[in-house]
């Protein structure tokens, strides 16, 4: 038998950790299905990084796109990826029906920008959840602290979620708890659980990595032959060992009395899932991260080049459950050593989510180079450059900006892009859009007051930065018919304020006054002028309605 299919046997599910449009559309993901018996597919962003900038797949695609100007890379990225998500969930659908909801799962991963922010991360699982519409979908959530949250409420919800990032023990535990209470929450309000699923991918081969560069390390100061060796005895077995450790926790879940309680009302386990399966020491086995993690209700996710090891030369076998005490005598090993398991999987944990970020910010720049490749075929003739020296410089500069994260960072408040001090204090600018619209009510009644009260004017009163945005917002949108027509002063130029005023109905004009600290002399000059102008027209008890000021809170003005 096929030993990729003979797993099976064990209890064990492959899935393909891997995707892009041709396996999809080529018929090669369905053959690997009905040859190797996959069951699954994930994807991360540097997956999808690699598959969309080292392929034309995509292109016929964002050439399709490429009338709507206004989506931005993010938003582009995201008709990319749902529409391989849905094609693989689609080839997929057979095995999830014949396995009961147990397997035939398809991966999409929530920003990983959004790691330690658990609110944002259950907006987005909500949101892609419904945007993918399939059944068979996990959403991927990061093992973070801040991601546990997260993790329980799309449980209790009903969200499929495959957990990533698991490194440490400690971990595991969290976001087991967090299945078991999501479960726990959606039974008590009589929800069915036989359809929630979850797998928690538990990351293998790069502890070996990282254990096995601080044992090189250790090794060049340790003087100790018995100390040496016992660090020698380690070396590559670390990842195995963590991982047996890790089911054990599992088994004992699993056989407690909280969980058969679940279990009675239909509810799944929450399996193990073996990621980063890769060898990455060529010394080692290429099969090693399958071969010696073989074990009932588990899932080995495996990337093609693993795939086609194990199918040439693996051997199936119960491998997961064996050796126990010496998993244990290996981690008691390390220890000894002076290596910390716990250094290692925290330090791994931020490095896996940095890395992540840094491949999101590659994905997104494909994609936005393969939009700009398109649209530059169809923009009219106008174009323009500069100088030659400039052009390097600014290359030099877009390219530091693309390749550190830099427009990720500038949205994270990082103030380390300038000097490190108060600037992410000055940084609320970035959000004033999606602030404005969140808070539009006010804005709008003010707008249907003005209106009402049967302006034809309204005046801005600023001064250099407070009259430059409303300028150019008075030559982008002109006039709207019902409302005043915006006009701005900016100038304390005696002749142009007389010729200014000439043109108005005073009683038919609202003033805005805009000073940021409410003591620029400009704007309230202009205030007390117009105020007693208009005082004079309406008298002095109406003159107040006539004016809105536009400042910091706590200012003078206000």
């Amino acid at each position: 038998m096929n030993p990729l299919k003979a797993l099976q046997e064990y209890g064990q599910s492959v899935w393909l950790d891997y995707i892009r449009r041709n396996l999809l559309v080529g018929g090669e993901l369905q053959r690997l299905i009905e040859a190797d018996g996959i069951r699954g597919v994930t994807s991360n962003p540097a997956i999808f990084e690699k598959a969309i900038a080292g392929s034309d797949d995509y292109t016929d695609q964002l050439k399709a796109l490429e009338d709507k100007r206004d989506l931005d890379a993010m938003a582009l990225y995201e008709q990319l990826a749902i529409r391989d998500i849905q094609s693989a969930a689609d080839l997929l659908a057979p095995v999830y029906r014949l396995t009961k909801c147990r397997d035939g799962y398809v991966s999409l991963e929530v920003s990983p920008y959004l790691a330690h922010d658990s609110e944002k991360t259950i907006a987005e699982a909500r949101r892609l959840w419904a945007a993918v519409h399939r059944e068979n979908l996990m959403i991927k959530i990061p093992g973070t602290a801040e991601g546990v949250p997260a993790i329980r409420q799309a449980i209790s919800e009903g969200i499929n979620v495959n957990i990533t990032l698991l490194f440490s023990r400690d971990a595991y535990h969290a976001v087991l708890e967090a299945y078991l209470s999501g479960l726990e929450s959606r039974a008590a309000k009589n929800h069915d659980l036989s359809q929630v699923a979850s797998v928690a991918s538990f990351f293998v081969s790069r502890i070996d990595s990282n254990v096995d560069a601080r044992i090189a390390a250790k090794l060049k100061t340790v003087a100790n032959s018995a100390e040496q060796a016992a660090l020698r005895g380690v070396t590559g077995r670390v990842a195995i060992a963590n991982a047996k450790l890790a089911y054990r926790i599992y088994q004992e879940a699993t056989a407690s009395d909280r969980w058969q309680a679940l279990a009675q009302k239909g509810a799944q386990t929450q399996r193990l899932l073996w990621a980063s399966t890769s060898t990455k020491n060529p010394a080692y086995s290429d099969v090693l991260y399958v071969a010696e993690l073989i074990g009932p209700d588990t899932v080995n996710t495996i990337p093609p080049a693993t795939l086609d090891a194990f199918r040439d030369h693996g051997r199936p076998g119960h491998t997961l459950t064996a050796d126990l005490e010496d998993a244990r005598d290996t981690m008691d090993s390390l220890e000894r050593g002076g290596i910390s398991l716990k250094a290692v999987t925290d330090e791994l944990l931020v490095e896996a989510v940095s890395l992540f970020a840094e491949a999101f910010d590659k994905l997104l720049a494909a994609v936005e180079k393969g939009r700009q490749a398109q649209l530059v075929k169809v923009s009219d003739s106008m174009t323009c450059s500069l100088p030659d020296q400039l052009s390097s410089e600014v290359k030099v500069t877009l390219e530091d900006w693309r390749a550190n994260g830099k427009v990720r960072r500038l949205w994270e408040r990082d103030a380390s892009l300038w000097s490190n001090t108060d600037e992410s204090k000055w940084l609320d600018w970035l959000g004033l859009a999606e602030d404005q619209l969140a808070h539009i009510g006010p804005l709008k009644r003010v707008a249907e007051e003005i209106k009402s009260e049967g302006f034809k004017h309204a005046l801005l009163l600023g001064m250099g930065g407070s009259s430059l945005c409303p300028e150019v917002l008075a030559l982008t949108f002109g006039p709207i018919g019902g409302y005043p027509q915006l006009q701005i002063l900016d100038s304390t130029d005696p002749q142009q304020i007389k010729a200014l005023e000439d043109g108005l109905d005073l009683t038919k004009t609202v003033f805005l006054v805009s000073s940021k600290s409410g003591s620029t002399l400009e704007p309230n000059i202009f205030k007390q002028y117009f105020f007693e102008q208009v005082a004079k027209a309406v008298g002095a008890g109406k003159a107040g309605s006539h004016f809105i000021a536009v400042t910091d809170p706590g200012s003078k003005m206000e």
